[in-house]
């Protein structure tokens, strides 16, 4: 078994060029082969995707030309009980 999310930011290198010019500083989701939105803020990325897809399971990434932003932020949900 791979990382976690492996198959996402695999995904989005090898679809970068494509990615930039469609949709360059905005954030993505995705989930594996496929992206489920996009969005001007990371925030609000993970909380609409969050209400159908369990924290997780899709990588939020901005999209940026390069390898600058190539840095991995993980949340996971807290839980109160």
């Amino acid at each position: 078994m791979g990382n976690a999310l492996e198959t996402e930011f695999n995904y989005y290198l090898a679809h970068q060029d494509e990615l930039v010019r469609l949709y360059n500083g905005r954030f993505i989701v995705l989930k594996g082969h496929e992206v489920l939105g996009v969005y001007d803020e990371r925030m609000e990325a993970i909380n609409e995707t969050a209400k159908e897809h369990e924290p997780g399971t899709f990588m939020v990434h901005r999209v940026t030309p390069g390898d600058a932003g190539h840095t991995v932020t993980l949340y996971s949900p807290l839980k109160t009980s």
